[in-house]
């Protein structure tokens, strides 16, 4: 596939305009925000900060009853500055993400959405979480990968190299045609399953100049 159908066709997801894996309630919840954000359909920048997106976020749970804390804190597996993750059972796992690394919670669903475009490591948005501390948590499950040997991460970039992304610094990449920065890809985030690579824990960031035109 040429590198306009993939930017046409990540383009077409993010706006809601075809389907991406677990990405039907992702995408009622960006087309939401970007409404009352008054979004720029061209770049699709917010023009508002963060503190005012999460009222009306929090405006659109408490109005849909999102809220979920159907969580067993007891099973807790990890925890990262971003997200903690709790074993559901033995095939799923729960996330609990605050958004921290993103500048807007559109931003983080955006990333969410171009994970799904692979489906085998698809994120599916289960619902809120609301912090003794007031915290705005978004709930993801995704498909639980049995770590079978460690990853190698040459063959990682490789792949990555493969696929178009130039490594920037350290475990960070770049795909300049594209407009995507991967970051944090160390072998905690990229798993190894069967000889196979499974990026569970993928940063996606966008740069809209590049990836909107």
């Amino acid at each position: 596939m040429s590198i306009k159908n993939i930017k046409n066709e990540l383009q077409y997801i993010l706006q809601g305009k075809s389907t991406v894996s677990q990405g039907e309630f992702i995408q009622t919840i960006t087309r939401y925000l970007r409404k009352s954000s008054q979004t720029s359909a061209t770049t699709e920048r917010i023009e508002s900060n963060k503190a005012e997106e999460t009222t009306r976020l929090v405006n659109y749970i408490n109005k849909h009853n999102l809220w979920n804390c159907n969580i067993n804190f007891s099973s807790f597996l990890s925890e990262g500055a971003e997200q903690r993750v709790y074993i559901q059972n033995n095939s799923k796992v729960l996330k609990l993400n605050d958004a921290i690394y993103y500048r807007s919670w559109l931003d983080y669903f955006n990333n969410l959405l171009l994970n799904n475009y692979f489906p085998d490591t698809a994120y599916k948005l289960v619902g809120f979480y609301k912090s003794d501390t007031n915290i705005i948590y978004a709930l993801v499950e995704q498909n639980y990968v049995e770590n079978t040997q460690p990853t190698n991460l040459e063959q990682v970039k490789l792949f990555l190299e493969k696929n178009g992304f130039k490594n920037t610094k350290n475990h960070d990449y770049y795909h300049p045609e594209l407009g995507i920065i991967l970051e944090d890809l160390h072998d905690e985030n990229v798993l190894t399953s069967n000889d196979i690579l499974y990026f569970i824990d993928t940063v996606f960031y966008i740069k809209p100049d590049i990836l909107w035109t």
